[in-house]
This record gives C-alpha cells, structure tokens and sequence, in this order.
C-alpha cells in the first residue's frame, strides 16, 4: 500500500483512520478530503492503493464515491468506514463496489487489525457486518430451499389443477378442461391443500402466483 485517501467529514474521525491506516501500512501516504464533489475530483488525478469511505457527508452519499472509484480505479481496496451498520446502507454499498466495511465506533487497534487483514486477503468486515451478511445469505438460501421444495411438492398434474383454480373455474370445469373426471379433480385438490398446508382458493390462488403459475 503506497497511497490512500480517507474521506470523512469530521476531523476527530478523519484523524483517527489517518492513524489507523498508517499504522495498518507503515509508510503509506495518506489524503483526506470530507465531502463527495472532492473525492470525485481527487480519484482522477492519483492512483489510490486504499480508500476508506465515510458514507454520510455534508453533500451526497458516500456510495457514489464507492462506485465512481470501482469504475475509474479497479484493482483499490475500497472501504466503506462508518457507523452505519443497518442493511440500507451495507448492502448498496458492498454492489456499489465496496470491498470492506468498518464499523468507526470499533477501538482503533480492531480497525488496524482488519485491515492488516488484507495483505493476507481477508476481507475488511466488522464482526457485526459479518454476521449480518451471512445471515442475510442463510435466509436467501432458505427461501430458495423453500420455493424449490414447493416447485417439486407437486406433480405436473397438480400443477396444472392448481393454476385451473386460480381462475375460478369449478371442479365439474376443470375436469372437463383437463379431460379428467370431477372425482379425480377433486382427489388433486385434496392433495395440493395438504401438500401446501392450505385450505381455501385465495390461498391457492397466492400460492399459485407465489409458484409463477399465474
């Protein structure tokens, strides 16, 4: 690391992530600017090695800094530094093009540590921002889990019941629709509500749209 650039609207903050990254890189220079019209101007005159990037400042947003320098200065280590640590502002971020994000209100010699991290290529993440993305990663994967166990919970025959309900068409129609007796109709019905633990045709029709078979 050779050169970085701290953007941070207050100056006891911005000193002390100047103090932090020359700690975490001894020897590296370091800029600071405090609001989003200079950071733009600064990453097209200097090939920055890091950048540490507060998100709210005085005039805009720090992620669109975030995504100007993913563009402009590819190969920089770009971290978000801040005390936002809600999923408004980490996941923006992190597509924006962020590489790492900090919690400010973590002790100095914590933030060093996790930026030493990455020469050892962690990265840059407080415990608490892990935490939160991989929760965020289990729960995608459990509804993934969940719509593909509905998708195979069916046969293509009570799929196709299924989506026949949703118009409002009756048993005694459906059957002639699919060419099948009212009886064997009524057989499906039975199952798709058990299978799909629910009891009226508003929930099958939500169930349905749910399935993309609406």
């Amino acid at each position: 690391m050779k050169l970085a650039l701290i953007l941070e609207d207050m100056p006891e903050s911005q000193e002390m992530l100047r103090e932090v990254a020359q700690t975490a890189f001894p020897g590296i220079r370091v800029c600071c600017v405090v609001d989003v019209a200079s950071a733009l101007k600064i990453i097209n005159q200097f090939q920055f090695d890091l950048v540490l990037v507060d998100l709210a400042l005085p005039d805009g947003n720090g992620t669109t800094v975030v995504q100007a320098l993913f563009e402009r200065l590819p190969q920089c280590m770009i971290v978000v530094a801040t005390l936002f640590d809600d999923d408004d502002h980490i996941f923006p971020a992190l597509r924006a093009g962020a590489q790492g994000y900090l919690l400010k209100d973590q002790p100095p010699e914590q933030l060093v540590k996790q930026l030493k991290g990455i020469t050892e290529g962690h990265p840059p993440l407080s415990p608490s921002v892990a935490r939160r993305l991989l929760d965020h990663f289990r729960v995608a994967q459990e509804v993934t889990r969940i719509e593909t166990a509905e998708d195979t919970l069916l046969t293509p025959r009570e799929r196709e019941v299924l989506a026949q309900l949703t118009r409002g068409i009756s048993i005694a129609n459906i059957g002639a629709v699919m060419n099948i007796s009212r009886h064997t109709v009524g057989d499906h019905v039975k199952n798709i509500y058990r299978k799909l633990n629910i009891s009226s045709r508003a929930e099958a029709a939500l169930q349905a749209k749910h399935m993309g078979l609406v």
